[in-house]
């Protein structure tokens, strides 16, 4: 369970978080939804502990994640990071993309046991061996996603966050990325955190929405609560994204 207590942060005289509340329940996926610069990616550099909050504490199950260094190194390892660039290594191929993480903190594995590893999870986003020696460059976009999410699932994470997941897809591609997130998220049922401004994926993907705006959480619910709120937040969102009906 991931909870935000009570987080301010600001920079300068720029107040980004304003007492932000937020608990995530085991198993559960929730979708971060706001307008762009509302501080979803702050939110997201606090739950990863790339930011400490000026105020309030992030709990990983019950650990308060700035506690200590040792503390945050143990929380990184149990999260699994699908970057909204992909962020893949463009020298190296696709397996070698996947398996890094093992090698950086599981060198004892040994290689075979590591593409073994690549392999099932490069197979669990339905990309063929044919991909596996190729290079960045040589994919989709759509397809980088996936190598993205294989590796982010390479060391088995307790966590997974999508920072943006669509963005940068055609329509097409992304309700395809769409059916895949919910498809990992029925087989491997993890706790998952899905932070992006396109309203129909999150309604799609998470089982309750939580929207950000003016530094805080202004609404929580269902997709279908979402749909019939009279919050005023999260009608102007949902007009403003020309969402229609729930998938």
């Amino acid at each position: 369970m991931i909870e935000i207590i009570d987080v301010h942060k600001s920079f300068g005289n720029n107040h980004v978080l304003k007492g932000l509340d937020l608990t995530i329940r085991q198993g559960e996926t929730v979708g971060v939804v706001g307008e762009s610069g509302c501080g979803k990616t702050v939110l997201l550099k606090h739950i990863l502990g790339l930011l400490k909050p000026d105020e309030g504490k992030i709990l990983v199950d019950g650990m308060d994640i700035n506690d200590n260094a040792s503390h945050l190194f143990d929380v990184r390892k149990r999260f699994g990071m699908v970057f909204q660039s992909s962020a893949l290594f463009d020298s190296l191929e696709v397996m070698e993309n996947v398996i890094i993480g093992l090698k950086e903190h599981y060198p004892e594995l040994g290689l075979k046991k590591m593409e073994e590893i690549g392999s099932e999870k490069l197979e669990l986003v339905e990309l063929s061996s044919e991909t596996y020696s190729l290079k960045p460059q040589e994919l989709s976009g759509g397809m980088k996603k996936r190598v993205a999410i294989a590796r982010a699932l390479s060391m088995d994470p307790e966590y997974i966050i999508y920072d943006e997941p669509t963005t940068g897809l055609d329509p097409i591609i992304a309700d395809k990325m769409n059916n895949l997130m919910l498809h990992l998220k029925e087989k491997l049922n993890k706790t998952t955190v899905i932070v992006t401004h396109d309203l129909h994926s999150a309604f799609k993907v998470a089982d309750r929405i939580a929207m950000l705006a003016e530094g805080k959480i202004v609404f929580e619910g269902s997709p279908e609560k979402a749909m019939k709120t009279d919050n005023v937040f999260m009608k102007r969102f949902i007009q403003s994204s020309s969402l229609i009906s729930v998938e």
